[in-house]
């Protein structure tokens, strides 16, 4: 199983340090899997003028896949942290995929923070209920219908039905884990604070769901946010090099 770490959405939201979409691609044995798939080109003007993103056309998972080789019917599952456009903005590029989230995420699908547009073609949705089993520290599992090595974690306080996406990957860290929006820089500034509080539905229960985070065992987990510039710029796969041979010189 390879995994592919990828910036799917650089933003500057107003008074804030620069973010990152952090979206995983994996090479799954049932075939192409996205944690999130981060914005495409088009978003709501409030989100526009409030998080400034670059809305390069490169950055889209969808432009990534090409670039890569891939095709996106290539791609039979998308696992969501939440609905939040920068997390699911590119939904309607895949309108064959299975989408899993939590059912409670789903249900809170028509809350006026979402974009009805991303599921207007009518997805294929995989909910999960109730919080599932323990896991490690305080946190409890999901395990993912079809998808062997993947787990889904609640990870309540930012939206109705937040989660991460665990990936086991067998190497001396067997777990990654995919924390979503339960922060959003692991070393945040006041401005990044006060903005992970504005938009939390819970900010309490955000705050306890940071507690636990901090306190997994780090041989065991690795744990990274989908809006941490620094961590991602750790993981990130690049792009495969430009394999096209040369033109012939002129005659």
């Amino acid at each position: 199983m390879e995994i592919h770490h990828l910036n799917c959405g650089s933003m500057r939201p107003r008074g804030t340090s620069p973010t990152v979409c952090h979206v995983l691609l994996i090479e799954h044995a049932t075939g192409l899997v996205l944690i999130d798939t981060g914005i495409d080109t088009h978003i709501p003007l409030v989100s526009k003028w409030l998080l400034n993103p670059a809305l390069d056309p490169d950055q889209t998972i969808t432009a990534q896949l090409k670039t890569r080789g891939m095709n996106r019917t290539d791609v039979t599952d998308i696992v969501l942290t939440h609905l939040d456009f920068d997390h699911a903005g590119a939904l309607p590029r895949f309108p064959h995929a299975r989408i899993h989230l939590h059912a409670d995420e789903h249900t809170a699908r028509t809350h006026s923070r979402y974009q009805p547009a991303q599921w207007a073609h009518d997805p294929r949705w995989t909910t999960y209920h109730g919080t599932g089993d323990p896991w490690l520290g305080d946190l409890t599992a999901l395990p993912l219908d079809g998808l062997d090595d993947l787990l889904l974690i609640p990870l309540p306080g930012h939206s109705p039905g937040h989660c991460g996406v665990a990936v086991h990957t067998g190497g001396p860290t067997p777990w990654l884990l995919h924390a979503g929006d339960a922060y959003f820089n692991r070393h945040a500034d006041r401005p990044t604070r006060l903005s992970e509080a504005m938009v939390a539905t819970h900010h309490r229960t955000r705050l306890a769901t940071r507690r636990r985070l901090d306190h997994l065992p780090a041989d065991a987990v690795r744990v990274f946010s989908a809006h941490d510039a620094g961590e991602l710029a750790t993981l990130a796969t690049p792009a495969p090099a430009d394999s096209t041979p040369p033109p012939p010189p002129a005659r």
